[in-house]
C-alpha cells in the first residue's frame, strides 16, 4: 500500500511538472501583454515546486527516523 501511494504521488508529480513545461512554452510563444508575466510564474515554479518537494521528502524521512528510534542521538541531524 505504502510503494502504491508513494507512485502514485510520484506520477502526479511527474504531470504536474510536466504541464508546468507546456505552460511554459506556450506562453513563451503567445504574444499578449500577460504571457510575460505568466511566463515568469511558470518558470518561478518549474524551479521552485521539485525543491519543495526534496524538502517535503528529507523532512518525511528524517521524521520517520526519530519515530523508529527515538533515543538514537543521530536522528537530530
Amino acid at each position: 500500500m505504502k510503494n502504491k501511494t508513494k507512485r502514485i504521488l510520484a506520477a502526479a508529480g511527474a504531470l504536474l511538472l510536466a504541464g508546468l513545461y507546456l505552460a511554459t512554452f506556450i506562453f513563451a510563444l503567445i504574444d499578449s501583454p500577460w504571457a510575460f508575466d505568466l511566463f515568469k510564474v511558470c518558470v518561478g515554479f518549474t524551479i521552485v515546486l521539485p525543491v519543495l518537494l526534496y524538502v517535503y521528502t528529507l523532512y518525511y524521512r528524517m521524521q520517520k527516523r526519530r519515530k523508529e528510534n527515538p533515543d538514537d542521538p543521530h536522528t537530530d541531524l
